[in-house]
């Protein structure tokens, strides 16, 4: 998911803010759960970001909604989003947070593409293998694309390792037409 600057500023600015007061993890939860409101009721994402309904009124509904159920410092953090316009940058600057929590803990997760489905063995090998290289823990994302026509793509930490037989192919089309 590319990230605007705004959602990374905020996302940043929280995750410091939970690193200085040593609540890292707790920031996260209350964060997944806000984005599972959201995500799970999108009109009210829509009326926290309108015009047409007073800034009080707004603030009042992220209190009643989440006051108690959040720590404050997050509370605080959508009301600020809410009161600068940027309500809508939310779910990215949550996943910005998620990203750095992760890198933090050393968690990985592995978007793994292969021809065919991976048997629990194979998947086994090659989270081992990525947790190895990687110094942390992995979790992998599968999804299948006969279009590789074997082999496996693996993304993770915003590197690309392509070990498909179609990459091969191409390369050596390259090679061919020079």
């Amino acid at each position: 998911m590319a990230m605007t600057d705004i959602s990374r500023e905020y996302g940043t600015a929280l995750f410091m803010l939970a690193c200085e007061e040593n609540a890292k993890k707790e920031y996260g939860e209350a964060l997944s759960l806000i984005s599972e409101v959201f995500a799970g009721q999108p009109e009210y994402a829509l009326m926290l970001a309108s015009p047409s309904i007073s800034l009080k009124d707004r603030l009042s509904a992220i209190t009643e909604a989440f006051g108690g159920r959040v720590p404050e410092n997050v509370l605080s953090y959508v009301q600020l989003m809410c009161e600068k316009g940027r309500i809508n940058y939310f779910a990215e600057s949550a996943e910005v947070y998620k990203e750095l929590l992760d890198a933090s803990e050393r968690r990985y997760v592995a978007n793994i593409t292969s021809a065919t489905e991976l048997t629990a063995e194979e998947k086994e090998k090659l989270i081992s293998k990525l947790s190895d290289r990687y110094g942390g823990s992995v979790v992998g994302e599968y999804t299948v694309d006969p279009a590789l026509i074997g082999g496996v793509i693996v993304e993770i930490n915003g590197k690309i390792m392509d070990g498909s037989v179609r990459s091969r192919l191409q390369g050596i089309k390259e090679v061919m037409s020079l």
